[in-house]
């Protein structure tokens, strides 16, 4: 059974991947795990045009009921960009995709109940 911090994430992982769907992503995988690395939410973002080409984006959710605490994006701190590094690495290795462009988004969550902020931080680091 799950614990309340696991519903929580999954909870905010579905709100994170109906935004991105409503921007234009496809949702390609969810929970992708690699030894004790883990990428959340992996998705293709079109280019602009929408006709060829794109990018593999690599997301990690972060949910807070408010700022006291920290900002969401501030929990994806050096070691947690290693985990989603090392993860994506593997992603590309397994499929065959090295070269692809990629980069690294977070999708920051505020709030609870019906009254939500969602920060979608495009590049959120360099790899």
């Amino acid at each position: 059974m799950p614990s309340p911090k696991q519903r929580k994430g999954a909870a905010g992982e579905s709100i994170a991947a109906r935004h991105l769907e409503e921007k234009g992503y496809t949702i390609l995988e969810r929970n992708y795990r690699f030894r004790k690395a883990e990428v959340d939410l992996i998705a293709f973002d079109r280019n602009a045009d929408g006709k060829c080409g794109g990018d593999l984006v690599f997301i990690e959710v972060k949910w807070r009921q408010n700022r006291a605490f920290a900002s969401p994006e501030s929990a994806v701190d050096a070691a947690k960009r290693r985990h989603l590094v090392l993860a994506a690495e593997a992603f590309l290795h397994e499929r065959n995709l090295e070269g692809t462009p990629c980069r690294f988004d977070v999708v920051a969550i505020e709030g609870s109940g019906s009254s939500l902020d969602i920060e979608h931080l495009e590049d959120a680091f360099i790899a």
